[in-house]
């Protein structure tokens, strides 16, 4: 149970941990910054929704018409043709993204603007939403509160009192516009132009509303205001149903299913009657559901809108029962650096060109009437989500191998990434994708941090384990011809020989998954078959720690016996590791066994009961060793410990500057004692000095294709493959400067 907890808790934490980001501000901006942006950008652009279109106040327009591009010097009297033209033509509702808030020049265009609009009985018109400080005094003894209030600014009477509605439509004022106002609390809660422009484009349906609310709640139909053409009329429905549904948490959910279930209406209209349910019930912001880059919502210049005004069935085709905005919209930056009527969105051009305010508001509108604004994932079924994700990788990456894990993060990856993008793009719904992500990172370190915990506890366990075992090796003294070498009067010497590196290939990886005592019993057969090998042929084992054995022969300079000696060593102990491996039961790990073997000055001591030895040629014997991973080899030794000998196949493989070193070293593969080795290895040796010296002559083709046919007779030969990848490598870019030494940078 305590290893069961102990395995669960960190998944529980990194869970928690995702969780408790999500629900802090700084999460949930990760999330709008990042995850929202690679979102919209993989889903990409979408055809915007036929009930909105623009007609753009531009430069091309203010060229055409010879008007100056600030479209508040425009005159008025247009606005009013414009308008009867798309009436006639059955544009729904006008929208006029320009603010009447002062006199024409010539009177007599507002007096044509307010005819034409109060005529037409389809114009909305924005309002400028300000604020100022007022002092609120509380008693004489305390000082007075600052109250913010916020309210539209005033338009023109005889215009505002011609339109149908009007309404505000701010902006949040952030680095980028992801969301807006359906309902500003600040203000009174004050509803913003899309949710006027929906309750007017549902109105012909508000008889079908009033039976649905009569089944769900008799009492509030029964207080349902009416409907007529003024504006008052409006305003008085909107804030009766806003109030009605904050007041009614039921009330939503009650009416979405009876329309779900309502036989007479058409999906269109059922649709519209969600959107509005949905508008009144929900919070005050809403995020938008961006359709593309700017102009992606149906636009067309004002002069060409002018141009179809004698051509209605032209004009129709583009207009009838739209809302059609009309607005500054630019179709250039140096444009909007005139009128600075834009926003940074997830969709802004890299050239400068931001989203217009007039297409925000489409965009905005058209979310609701097509009711598919962008949902986030809720509050709580985000949390569970994010726990759950958690305490699932967290667990499970503890229990796999790293590559395991690697490929699975990738694939978790991938399919959480398929899995958002489908929601966003077919039910505009954003799950948060910033932090999961995070949380899979999080999740692979700290598996691979408490694996390498536990590796180092076994590690431990098995140092003690072994305790007993180095009583039996030929490090623990006396050993009389150490003993000789060091006499009895001195504990250090400088000697001069041959030493043997081993190493298990993938030990960590293949002792995580282990029982602590079955892996100690395995090491303690895989230590006996190292020994054997060094003791028949005269060497000294001076440490066995962990996967790992050092071995030395005490030797001069000039004695080529020893070199046979520990090169007889090394190919046998290969050998018996071999066998060993072949040996094992199934399901038993193996353990391949890497082997590096160099000659030079050591100092070799006695204390505490063992011998040891230090000095460069150990390190330079452990990084030889090392070189065999990147080979794909099993025995290499260096230049200087083959002094002498002539009765073993090796095979040169050239200079490499090892980790730490200076000076390269020239390395050999040791292949088989000569008297024993078959054709294939003869040809194998002979095949590759060819190839090696066209290597060092720089004929990199000739060198690569005598690589390559080395590879068609040994596909599996490291050093071929690694030769021919490096040819195929410089001919396509300049050697380096060390060439034709590689330098290697890892262990």
């Amino acid at each position: 149970m305590i290893r069961w907890y102990k395995r669960l808790l960190p998944g529980l934490l990194i869970g928690l941990i995702g969780a408790g980001i999500l629900m802090m501000p700084v999460g949930q901006k990760l999330e709008e910054k990042f995850g929202l942006y690679w979102l919209f950008h993989l889903r990409g652009a979408i055809p915007a929704p036929d009930q909105v279109a623009i007609i753009a106040i531009d430069q091309p327009s203010a060229v055409q018409l010879d008007l100056p591009l600030l479209p508040r010097l425009w005159p008025r009297e247009m606005h009013a043709r414009l308008i009867e033209r798309l009436t006639a033509a059955g544009a729904r509702l006008i929208v006029f993204d320009l603010i009447f808030d002062s006199p024409s020049p010539v009177p007599r265009q507002d007096e044509k603007l307010s005819r034409a609009m109060r005529l037409a009985g389809n114009t909305v018109l924005i309002e400028r939403l300000t604020y100022h400080n007022a002092e609120l005094a509380l008693d004489d003894r305390q000082a007075p509160a600052v109250v913010r209030q916020e309210g539209t600014t005033r338009l023109l009477p005889e215009i505002i009192e011609a339109a149908l509605a009007s309404a505000p439509f701010p902006l949040p004022k952030a680095e980028r516009v992801n969301d807006y106002w359906t309902f500003k609390s600040s203000a009174g809660d004050l509803p913003t132009v899309p949710v006027i422009v929906l309750q007017l484009f549902a109105l012909p349906l508000h008889d079908e509303f009033a039976r649905l609310l009569a089944l769900a709640d008799p009492l509030a139909a029964a207080r349902l205001p009416a409907i007529t053409a003024e504006r008052d009329a409006v305003e008085d429905l909107v804030f009766f149903l806003r109030e009605l549904f904050a007041n009614n948490s039921r009330l939503a959910a009650n009416l979405q299913a009876r329309l779900y279930h309502d036989s007479v209406l058409n999906k269109t209209q059922k649709q519209l009657l969600a959107a509005l349910i949905a508008v009144y019930s929900d919070d005050e912001k809403h995020y938008l559901n961006f359709y593309g880059p700017p102009r992606t919502v149906k636009t067309i210049p004002y002069f060409e809108a002018l141009r179809l005004l004698g051509e209605t069935d032209a004009l129709s085709a583009i207009v009838k029962d739209r809302v059609v905005f009309v607005g500054f919209s630019g179709a250039t930056q140096p444009e909007q650096d005139v009128v600075r009527d834009d926003y940074h969105t997830v969709f802004s051009n890299p050239d400068g060109l931001y989203i217009s305010g007039v297409e925000i508001a489409a965009t905005a509108t058209a979310n609701l009437l097509e009711n598919k604004p962008l949902v986030p994932f809720s509050h709580q079924d985000g949390l569970i989500v994010i726990v759950l994700l958690g305490l699932m990788l967290g667990t499970v990456f503890q229990h796999i191998s790293t590559r395991q894990a690697v490929v699975s993060g990738i694939v978790v990856t991938v399919c959480y990434t398929f899995i958002a993008y489908v929601l966003f793009k077919q039910d505009a719904i954003w799950i948060p994708t910033v932090i999961p992500l995070t949380q899979l990172v999080l999740a692979f370190v700290v598996a691979e941090a408490l694996k390498h915990y536990r590796a180092e506890q076994k590690t431990r366990m098995l140092e003690v384990q072994l305790t007993e075992i180095k009583k039996f090796l030929s490090s623990a003294y006396p050993n009389p011809a150490i003993e000789a070498v060091l006499g009895k009067d001195r504990d250090e010497l400088e000697i001069h020989g041959l030493c043997l590196m081993t190493d298990v290939e993938g030990f960590t990886t293949l002792s995580e998954p282990m029982d602590p005592g079955i892996l100690g019993h395995l090491m303690t057969q895989y230590r006996d078959v190292l020994k054997n090998p060094i003791k028949q042929h005269h060497g000294y084992i001076m440490d066995m720690t962990g996967d790992s054995m050092l071995a030395v022969w005490i030797a001069d300079p000039g004695n080529s016996t020893a070199r046979a000696y520990a090169c007889s060593a090394a190919l046998n102990l290969a050998e018996a590791v071999e066998y060993f491996n072949r040996s094992q039961p199934e399901g038993k790990p193996r353990l391949p066994t890497r082997i590096g073997l160099n000659f030079g000055e050591m100092a070799l001591y006695r204390e505490d009961g063992h011998y040891s030895v230090t000095g460069d040629v150990v390190n330079t014997a452990h990084r030889i060793q090392g070189v065999n991973k990147m080979l794909k080899t099993r025995i290499l030794l260096s230049n200087d410990a083959i002094t002498g000998l002539d009765g073993f196949l090796m095979r040169p493989l050239g200079d490499f500057l090892l980790l730490g070193r200076i000076k390269p070293v020239r390395l050999l593969e040791l292949v088989a004692q000569r008297q024993i080795a078959n054709h294939t290895q003869f040809w194998l040796c002979d095949s590759f000095a060819h190839a090696l010296d066209a290597y060092h002559a720089r004929q990199w083709q000739l060198a690569g294709h005598r690589f390559a046919e080395i590879l068609q007779e040994c596909p599996h030969d490291g050093p071929s493959q690694f030769y021919l990848s490096l040819c195929q490598q410089y001919e396509k870019e300049p050697v380096p400067g060390i060439w034709p030494t590689y330098r290697i940078s890892s262990k």
